[in-house]
Parts: C-alpha cells; sequence; structure tokens
C-alpha cells in the first residue's frame, strides 16, 4: 500500500448550492471511477474554490456521495488577475495499489485549459437519436443524473434558433435570412437545481420554446447547413470537455459519430402523440389530437428528408421501441449496455 494524490477540476455555471455541489459531484465521480477506487480508501480531500464561489462548501458533496471517513478541507483560493473563474479543484489522497505515476487526473469542462497535458482526452459520451415523442429527451435526462454526466438537449439549440428568428419576423424557412442572423444569436446551457436551463441572450427561455410553434420553426431552421453546423461545433466542444449524455436527431450518426454508446429510440405515432398532448396539457396549453399527430406526422418527414443531417438510425445504434415501455424500463436497460462497455 502507498500515498498517492490525484489533482481535478472543474467550473460551474453560477453561484448556486445545487449547481456547485453537482458538478463537484461530477467530478470526484470521474476521479474515482476513472481511477477505480474504493472509496475506503481515501485519507483526505482538499477542496479549493475561486473567490467568487461561497454559496455552499464543496465538501459537502463528498459526504452525500458516502465518502464518510476522510478528512476532508475546503481553501478559499486568493484572487489572481485574469485566472479561471468559477473553478472548483480538488485533491484527493488515497491509501492503496495505485502508484502516482499511474494516476489519472481529471480536469472537467472550462478547467479543461489549466492543464490539457493531464486532462482526460477520451470522455464518455452516449448518444440517443429519435423522433419526437419517442421519449428520447427524459430517458436522456435519467441517464445522466443517475451516471452523474452533463446533459446535452440538443434540440433545445435549435427551438432556441427558431424562437430568436419568429421573435424578430424572420421566415424559418429562409435560409439566407436566418444564416444573417445567427452571429445575433449566443444559446447557452446552465445546470440549476440540477436541471438544465437555456438561455437565449441572457434570457432563460426554458419554458418558451416549447410551444409547436417553436417546434416546428426548429424543424425548419434544422435543415439550413449553416445552422447545424455552428450547433454541432458547440456540441462538440461540449463532449470533448466532459461525460456527456446528448440526445437529438444526429446525435450518432453526425454530432458524435465515435460516441462510447448509440441508441435510437422509436415508438408507434398513436404513442408519441399521445406523450406529446401530455406534455402539453401538463403546461395549460390547449390541443387538438389529431393536429398535434399531424404535426408530428410531419415534422418527422421533414426531419427524414432534409439534405443535411437526416434523422436515421446509425449503423451500430441500438434499437430500443419505447412503446409498452415505462422510461423506467428504458433507462435501467441502457444504463445496464453502458455499465457492460466498461
Amino acid at each position: 500500500m502507498s500515498y498517492c494524490g490525484i489533482r481535478g477540476a472543474i467550473t460551474v455555471e453560477e453561484n448556486s448550492r445545487d449547481c456547485i455541489l453537482m458538478n463537484t459531484k461530477i467530478l470526484l465521480n470521474e476521479i474515482i471511477k476513472s481511477n477505480n477506487i474504493d472509496l475506503d480508501d481515501i485519507t483526505s480531500i482538499i477542496f479549493t474554490a475561486t473567490n467568487d464561489i461561497d454559496a455552499v462548501y464543496p465538501a459537502v458533496s463528498a459526504r452525500e456521495l458516502g465518502i464518510v471517513h476522510a478528512g476532508l478541507m475546503c481553501v478559499q483560493e486568493m484572487y489572481v488577475k485574469d485566472s479561471l473563474k468559477m473553478c472548483v479543484r480538488i485533491l484527493i489522497n488515497i491509501d492503496s495499489n495505485l502508484r502516482q505515476k499511474d494516476v489519472n487526473h481529471v480536469y472537467l469542462k472550462g478547467a479543461v485549459k489549466l492543464r490539457p497535458d493531464l486532462a482526460k482526452k477520451n470522455f464518455i459520451s452516449i448518444a440517443i437519436d429519435g423522433p419526437a415523442g419517442s421519449g428520447k429527451s427524459t430517458v436522456a435526462k435519467e441517464i445522466s443524473k443517475t451516471l452523474g454526466y452533463i446533459y446535452v438537449d440538443t434540440g433545445a439549440m435549435y427551438r432556441s434558433v427558431a424562437l430568436y428568428c419568429l421573435d424578430n419576423g424572420i421566415d424559418t424557412k429562409d435560409d439566407f435570412s436566418v444564416e444573417s442572423v445567427l452571429d445575433n444569436i449566443n444559446i447557452e446551457l446552465k445546470y440549476i437545481n440540477g436541471e438544465q436551463r437555456i438561455y437565449l441572450n441572457g434570457d432563460d427561455v426554458t419554458s418558451k420554446i416549447r410551444t409547436q410553434d417553436v417546434a416546428k420553426g426548429s424543424s425548419d431552421v434544422a435543415a439550413i447547413k449553416r445552422v447545424r453546423e455552428v450547433l454541432v461545433d458547440t456540441q462538440r466542444k461540449i463532449a470533448k470537455s466532459c461525460n456527456v449524455v446528448m440526445d437529438g436527431r444526429d446525435i450518432g450518426t453526425c454530432v458524435l459519430p465515435d460516441a462510447t454508446v448509440k441508441i435510437y429510440m422509436d415508438a408507434e405515432i398513436s404513442e408519441r402523440t399521445k406523450r406529446r398532448c401530455g406534455e402539453l396539457k401538463e403546461k395549460g396549453i390547449v390541443f387538438d389530437f389529431d393536429k398535434v399527430k399531424q404535426e408530428i406526422t410531419q415534422r418527422d418527414e421533414n426531419d427524414k428528408n432534409r439534405e443535411f443531417s437526416p434523422l436515421k438510425m446509425a449503423d451500430d445504434a441500438i434499437f430500443f421501441d419505447s412503446t409498452y415501455k415505462t422510461a423506467e424500463e428504458v433507462k435501467n436497460e441502457i444504463i445496464n449496455i453502458i455499465n457492460e462497455r466498461f
């Protein structure tokens, strides 16, 4: 047995208790999994945080993960001009057979720039594709929570572009007009209370993008090559900085062709319509079942027949028919597949 130390760091999106603890848990989990650490082998953990983080002690995350015997210490870092902001660093000391030269240090998200030479290069990516109402987003969210991975809702990004166009009188089918305003659109994914929120030019539009008009518009803008190029670049950058569960329509075929696990989900059209109507009902939105079914059918046609990155199942994807399965059943089956790969 010998002592060794493992370093890690991660950036957080905002100075809130939930956001800090969620990201610190992601970092801890990744260090533990990457080094095959038994929790009982951890002797102590030192946490440091930049001085713009003060909503909670990052060490709380260790206790919530069941690290109860190790000594914990939190330290506020000194301010250094132009240094990385909103960053939590960790030094885990362990007593095991692992040798110092063999440890895997872990730097995630914005913290990758601190030590690109030590940052893990091959993160795990779970790609889940499928048509509207197949249940992919619900399952993707639950998988990300269970595994401690970052959830990336790519559809929300396209919806945000569509919302901007609709709010500014731009025809979502006019390629030139949409492309001309892309530089005016800034989309950010933030994690608040453990949930992804999407911001469009600084405004939280998480609820606004869930209307049928925006859904239709997103299908239009998603068919524009330049829109896809811009958003796909953003999505790939996220996947290069941390473990992700990403859902959409071309994740396994285009965005992340080398994804660790690829899933294609589908369900009968009547079931997908029923699910979408249920979502609208929860939001208090008046709907007509037949009209919703027609809109989903039309969107399927648009997505499958668009020229760039059409919706289709990747050759190496695993097919799931979710019509007669609960989200919990599908989630558990996919997690079993992921676990079998590692």
